[in-house]
């Protein structure tokens, strides 16, 4: 699970930080509303934890941008402000928890998987890019026709769009589709037959999106039916 720590506050950015690693979290930090937003466009994540009272962009700012790009990612808002207004700016702002400083680790960590399971259970069945519906439950991609996928090309599928026009490195990739999965051979060249599958269903439906990207790099889905518009 891949997490996005903004924190203006040095020290108390390290200590998180460290405590999330030790729990086997990978963790990005940000040190302002700016980076955060940043990053998260830049990136695929699991949960971010914002504190509000940032320098460059406030966290509600940053939070606001990154859910007007479409990112549904769980968010966790740090304050040290206990009003209930501040909390109801938060929380219709698009945040999904809040925390007021000072916190327990334990309380911030409990949290967090807490967002992880309601992520698990709340992921769209149906997605759409372009042209292109994927039904994860018919295990189904569509466009000008269909077509069936397997498990693997289902899961796939789902982080490229949930994560549409962001570079996915092939480690990420593998690290959230296969998560703790043994496969033979190197996880490379899993990743990347994967891939090709995918681009080969994707033109068999006469789709208006496309995977870019090189075997070992980084993979972006896009959405071409955006530049016919323009």
């Amino acid at each position: 699970m891949k997490i996005l720590l903004a924190e203006d506050t040095t020290e108390l950015n390290k200590a998180v930080t460290q405590v999330l690693k030790m729990q086997g979290y990978e963790v990005d930090s940000a040190f302002n509303g700016q980076e955060a937003v940043d990053l998260a466009g830049s990136g695929s994540y699991d949960c971010m934890i914002f504190d509000i009272m940032m320098p460059v962009k406030d966290g509600i700012t940053a939070l606001k941008e990154i859910r007007a790009s479409g990112d549904v990612t769980p968010v966790i808002l740090l304050t040290a402000k206990a009003e209930v207004d501040d909390r109801v700016e938060g929380l219709d702002a698009g945040a999904d928890d809040y925390l007021t400083k000072p916190f327990a680790m334990k309380e911030l960590l409990a949290r967090v998987r807490s967002q992880e399971r309601r992520k698990a259970s709340y992921t769209p069945n149906d997605l759409t890019l372009g042209s292109v519906k994927l039904s994860v439950s018919e295990q189904e991609l569509s466009a000008r026709n269909s077509i069936r996928l397997s498990n693997k090309e289902v899961k796939l599928m789902e982080f490229l769009m949930l994560n549409a026009d962001k570079e996915l490195a092939t480690g990420a990739i593998f690290a959230h589709v296969w998560q703790k999965e043994e496969v033979e051979g190197d996880p490379e060249d899993a990743v990347w037959i994967y891939i090709s599958y995918l681009r080969q269903k994707l033109m068999s439906i006469n789709a208006d999106i496309g995977i870019e990207g090189m075997k070992g790099g980084s993979f972006v889905l896009k959405d071409y039916s955006k530049a016919k518009k323009k």
